[in-house]
């Protein structure tokens, strides 16, 4: 594989949806979560190098929340965008394996380490790096929800069974309300 295949490869990933965890999300959440992501690692780096300077202010938890930042940013970046670390081969078959996973996975694992840095010292350059990493953890995490039900099947949802039979079979459903919610204009107007 040449150099060239192998860059557009790694940029081509979001369109991918076996690579997301098989969701069929909207091309713009893909793409929205790929460039937060990038974004939020680039200043989570940067920001956390303005951290680790803390240390001249004898401030020693906002070093470490540097420290952790800069990993975070590292990791972040390693995961959203694998062609800027080619020249390490397995950040790519790790990267490859984090996109085989569910996408509440990666929702959780984004928010969980988001936090730390930002409970260490919470400045403004931590809350805004590690918030734009936050906030792509709640991307993935609505992506992984999926698309929402039709307007048919919310409403057989939201329907309530009327009778229960005392054998514990299916329950009947009442036809009287379903005719309200789907017919009747005045129950969706707001009073």
């Amino acid at each position: 594989m040449s150099f060239a295949e192998k860059i557009t490869g790694l940029l081509a990933r979001p369109n991918q949806a076996e690579q997301m965890g098989g969701i069929d999300a909207p091309w713009y959440m893909k793409y929205a979560g790929r460039l937060l992501g990038i974004v939020g690692a680039f200043f989570c780096i940067l920001f956390g190098l303005w951290n680790v300077v803390g240390i001249l202010l004898l401030n020693v938890s906002c070093l470490i929340s540097g420290i952790i930042q800069m990993v975070v940013g590292f990791v972040v970046m390693a995961l959203e965008a694998p062609c800027c670390f080619f020249c390490i081969e397995y950040v790519s078959d790790i990267s490859n394996k984090v996109d085989a996973r569910p996408l509440w996975n990666r929702a959780a694992f984004y928010c969980a380490i988001a936090i730390p840095p930002i409970i260490l010292c919470p400045g403004l350059g931590s809350i805004f790096a590690c918030g734009l990493v936050f906030g792509t953890g709640v991307i993935y995490g609505l992506m992984g929800l999926g698309k929402k039900a039709s307007r048919e099947d919310m409403a057989a949802a939201a329907t309530s069974p009327t009778q229960m039979p005392p054998d514990g079979g299916q329950m009947q459903m009442g036809t009287d309300q379903h005719i309200t919610l789907m017919e009747d204009p005045d129950v969706w107007r707001p009073t």
